[in-house]
């Protein structure tokens, strides 16, 4: 799937993680889920963590990174921004969720 990218050793996870960010096209969103299992792991949480600790949170798009039931989670620059990010890439957002999770959804198989 990502062979690719757990051949690069010398990248850290934060940064295998920011790299799998840059396939997500504008107007979709994925989860901290898909990406771990996008680098074959269950380390859920680490990329939350790893979005968390982006050091460029606009040219590494994390803002499209959402929790695996279509709720927002956090961002750098707080809900609202993110909120205003993903509306002006097309994302529908009702109380704090995704609209039409599934349809938006990029899990890094396309």
């Amino acid at each position: 799937m990502n062979s690719k990218l757990n051949q690069n050793n010398h990248l850290t996870f934060n940064e295998q993680c920011y790299q799998l960010l840059f396939k997500i096209p504008k107007g979709r969103i994925t989860t901290y889920k898909a990406i771990a299992e996008a680098l074959n792991s269950k380390a859920y949480q680490a990329v939350g963590n790893a979005m968390n600790r982006n050091p460029n949170p606009i040219t590494v798009p994390c803002h499209r990174v959402v929790n695996a039931d279509g709720q927002l989670g956090g961002y750098a620059f707080g809900q609202d921004k993110k909120i205003e990010l993903l509306t002006q890439e097309g994302i529908v957002i009702n109380n704090n969720r995704v609209q039409d999770f599934k349809t938006v959804l990029y899990d890094f198989t396309e």
